[in-house]
């Protein structure tokens, strides 16, 4: 989706009625007789309902994917970094792109004036780029991590400063727009106002060039770099599963590292789902741009505008997938993460109470074993005591009989 992709489709950006191209080279091309003018169409109708839709959808993700960054206790991870810079890159295309677009297919033509038709077209450019360029750093980010995985501790500040390369490029790239663009007003065969690039460039080359470049920064470098980075990823992990095969099995249980950590590999795969989503969403409508600059007649006669419009929301879609995919693989990792506190916490619980129960088992045997020996004690000492008592009553009843046999004897 660049500068001049409503090529593809006509007149106005994405106003696929108008068999008229205002991005014509010179005023020799100007049709005659004069053109048919765009109309708001059954299929600009379905189009505008499916984009408010997918603007509505897109935007809910994405807050909420800024919302848990901005509110959870891992706010130093490079990784949540990267995936809110995307967050708000497809919040651009949404509050930018798609309300732009819903709102040029109802008009028909440009009622903004000429400072709002530079502006929009710069921004509108700025989200297609800042979204392409992000994805590139997350794939350099993982590509980092995998081959260089000692350089963890230096990866938030090299994604920092590749994201502000990747904004700066942005913007950089984008400020053609202002100059390329701009309000042209025909009067027949009635008054039509248009933001368009016609009358820019003094030959259809110049245009070309301009949209080659645009779709080489936008679209085939991003795509280029970011199969580089899962090429070279790929080969890396084949590589040490390789090595790990060729350990024994003993080796494997004593080493204390593992090449890629589980929670390595987890991130990689969410990243990898990311841009193929990319991909696979946009391709096509660049491939059908790529068809019309170079040939727009046969493009006419054999690509419906039906067709044309269902690429363009398809390849929207993929501010909507982003959000869908970072809750998908994290959602669940979330869920673990709570229920192993809870199994945790269980435990403890569990733990305290099995030593509660042992400590007052203790405590009453140890009471029992006290009371038993009190009540032996005193059972032992009334014993003695009876016993006692005994042999004093025996040694009386002797002396007594001593002494009246004594007495016995003196009379």
């Amino acid at each position: 989706m660049n500068s001049t992709a409503y090529n593809i489709e006509g007149v106005s950006q994405k106003n696929s009625t108008c068999k008229y191209d205002f991005n014509s080279s010179s005023a020799e091309d100007l049709p005659h007789p004069p053109p048919h003018l765009p109309r708001f169409t059954a299929a600009a109708q379905v189009r505008v309902t499916l984009t408010l839709l997918l603007c509505a959808l897109s935007a809910c993700c994405n807050l909420a994917v800024l919302y848990s960054a901005s509110h959870n206790h891992r706010k130093r991870s490079h990784v949540r970094l990267l995936i809110t810079n995307l967050a708000v890159a497809d919040l651009l295309v949404t509050f930018v792109v798609m309300p732009l677009d819903a709102v040029w297919n109802i008009t028909v033509q440009w009622l903004a004036g000429d400072l709002a038709c530079r502006t929009l077209m710069f921004l509108k450019l700025v989200a297609m780029y800042s979204c392409a360029f992000v994805t590139v750093v997350i794939s350099l980010d993982r590509q980092a991590a995998i081959l260089n995985p000692l350089s963890i501790n230096k990866a938030r500040k090299r994604n920092k400063v590749l994201l502000i390369v990747a904004w700066t490029m942005s913007v950089v790239l984008s400020i053609p727009q202002v100059f390329v663009f701009h309000v042209v007003v025909i009067d027949s065969p009635k008054r039509f106002i248009q933001c368009t690039t016609y009358g820019s460039f003094s030959s259809r080359w110049q245009e070309t060039l301009y949209n080659m470049l645009t779709f080489t920064f936008l679209f085939l470098l991003p795509l280029v770099i970011m199969i580089s980075c899962y090429s070279r990823i790929l080969f890396e992990i084949s590589k040490k599963m390789t090595e790990d095969s060729l350990l024994s099995n003993e080796v494997q249980l004593r080493r204390s590292k593992n090449n890629i950590p589980r929670a390595r590999m987890r991130t990689l795969k969410m990243t990898v789902v990311i841009v193929l989503s990319f991909m696979v969403c946009w391709t096509p409508y660049y491939m059908l741009g790529l068809w019309y600059w170079f040939c727009p007649a046969g493009l006419e006669e054999t690509v419906s505008q039906s067709l044309s419009h269902i690429l363009f929301i398809f390849g929207l879609l993929n501010a909507c997938l982003d959000p869908i995919i970072y809750g998908l693989f994290t959602i669940p990792l979330c869920m673990r993460h709570r229920q192993r506190e809870h199994n945790i916490v269980a435990f403890e619980l569990e733990n305290t109470n099995n030593s509660l129960m042992t400590s007052i088992r203790t405590s009453t045997s140890s009471l029992t074993l006290k009371r038993l020996t009190v009540q032996q004690t005193s059972r032992e000492k009334l014993e003695w005591d009876g016993e006692y008592v005994h042999r004093i009553g025996d040694d009386g009843a002797k002396n007594s009989v001593a002494f009246a046999s004594h007495s016995t004897c003196m009379d």
